[in-house]
């Protein structure tokens, strides 16, 4: 487990008590509705008739401010993203205007930093929704059998709330209506069907797969047919009166892990995120601490309500940490049980959290598992520059999927892909034929920073010369991976 790097320097000025570990250890829906709401101030006259001296104003305690924090890293977190793919046309990672759709017609590569965890399987395309004026008609062309497509809608919150794509809807043509939460229309002739996002901003991630290199020409053909346009585009009508374009500027990664300003990006992202009825109390509360849609929140801080609000902001992440070891390194928690709609997370902010902060983006089970080494057999984390490891398949024992799979490294603290010598950050199962068979027909992997050897290298993903860790992606996945039937197979220390 990585150490708290976030100090808690002024615990001691505080009063209020600390309910530890609350996202992830109960429903925070009940608990935010036991704490109660925040005191008002004012003063009184006392029944003598002389002045009582003034109530002092009731300061938010860091609890507030820590759940707070729980519930909004994934959309802060995902504003920056999409705020350096959509907004920000200085960012290296700029892809270009909102609602348009943007190919990148190759795979991830260490050069590509703006997400944690990439996917290096299949090239992106991406869109970036902005459906406050009207909705948009997504079209997607027929994509041959045999080749796996999705696009995965995730709106502001990280929920994942529809998808498009081989599993989902088939590989045949047809376009599809991308609503907010505004619209109240019909939907017209031409549209197979509606899907609602629950905040005005939202991301499409477009995945084509790639069987190799020569393959990319086929996938450029693909992503050129992956179309979208305004509805009133589609029906010929007048479009709606324009909006302003212009986007308030996020945090950086580090900044956004400890500023109070943290609350001044998720005050103003309220503002594209009406308040579901699940969450009245949750939202209140929030808002009765001063982070309220629109509003300026670390400006009016004092003294005192600045140290409360690092002190929650610090708990939030000794939350993560210790849910991370208990839970995400032990297998308790996999990334099955951190992605999907609101219905099925069920509104655990703290499984939200940590599905962004290790690997935002993820798909739902049903589209993608996402089986993780953060330790090796013997429960020790991984390191490059003191040891060797070996995955091993089974004859019989690879991943059961639909699509395909993969098993990807990525350097910590950074979760992004490694710089190489042979620029491999995969092996997956398009390389199955250029894999050495163990003598039982099995298939082992070999995990190093140096080569194993000539007669080892095409099983050789390459580890960095430090801490790293590694996700086996299984792409629509089978009924066996999906139950737990199948066991993925443990990372073994090979001794020297």
């Amino acid at each position: 487990m990585e150490k708290n790097i976030y100090r808690r320097d002024c615990r001691s000025t505080v009063s209020a008590p600390r309910r530890r570990g609350a996202f992830g250890r109960a429903s925070l829906c009940v608990l935010l509705v036991l704490a109660g709401a925040l005191a008002g101030c004012g003063s009184g006259t006392g029944s003598g008739g002389g002045d009582a001296a003034p109530a002092a104003a009731a300061q938010p305690s860091p609890e507030v401010f820590r759940d707070a924090y729980v519930y909004g890293y994934p959309m802060v977190d995902n504003y920056r993203v999409m705020h350096s793919y959509f907004a920000d046309s200085d960012n290296p990672e700029y892809k270009g205007p909102w609602n348009q759709v943007h190919n990148i017609a190759r795979v991830y590569t260490p050069e590509d930093k703006a997400i944690q965890t990439p996917n290096s399987d299949t090239p992106y395309s991406f869109l970036g929704a902005d459906l406050r004026r009207e909705p948009l008609v997504i079209s997607v062309p027929g994509v041959a059998g045999g080749r796996y497509y999705s696009l995965q809608f995730i709106d502001l919150y990280t929920h994942n709330f529809a998808y498009v794509g081989s599993r989902a809807t088939g590989n045949g043509a047809g376009s599809y209506l991308l609503a907010g939460p505004g619209w109240d229309g019909e939907a017209p002739e031409g549209i197979r069907s509606v899907l609602r996002s629950e905040t005005d901003l939202a991301l499409v991630l477009y995945r084509t797969q790639l069987f190799s290199n020569d393959d990319l020409p086929e996938v450029e053909k693909i992503q050129a047919g992956f179309t979208v346009q305004p509805l009133s585009a589609f029906t010929g009508t007048a479009p709606p009166q324009a909006l302003g374009t212009e986007f308030m500027r996020p945090l950086g990664v580090d900044a956004q892990k400890s500023s109070a300003e943290f609350f001044d990006v998720l005050a103003y992202l309220f503002q594209f995120a009406p308040v579901h009825p699940g969450e009245v109390d949750v939202r209140s509360r929030f808002e009765e601490a001063g982070i309220s849609p629109g509003r300026p929140f670390a400006s009016a801080l004092d003294a005192q309500g600045r140290e409360a609000v690092e002190a929650g902001i610090a708990d939030a992440w000794d939350d993560f940490n210790a849910y991370k070891a208990e839970m995400v390194d032990t297998g308790k928690r996999s990334a099955a049980d951190g992605f999907g709609t609101r219905e099925f997370l069920g509104n655990d902010y703290m499984a939200r959290m940590s599905s962004a902060v290790l690997g935002i983006y993820g798909n739902s089970k049903e589209e993608a598992l996402y089986p993780a080494y953060f330790v090796d057999a013997d429960g020790a984390p991984m390191d490059g520059s003191r040891n060797r490891y070996a995955v091993r398949f089974g004859p019989d024992g690879l991943p059961p999927v639909n699509a395909f799979w993969s098993l990807t490294m990525y350097e910590l603290p950074a979760s992004l892909l490694t710089a190489n010598p042979i620029d491999r950050y995969l092996i997956n199962s398009t390389m199955l034929a250029d894999l050495v068979r163990d003598p039982d027909g099995g298939i082992t992997i070999h995990v190093q920073k140096e080569s194993p050897g000539a007669a080892r290298e095409a099983n050789w993903l390459p580890a960095p010369d430090g801490p790293f860790f590694m996700i086996l992606r299984a792409y629509w996945p089978d009924g066996d991976m999906l139950d737990g039937t199948w066991k993925q197979p443990a990372a073994v220390r090979v001794e020297e």
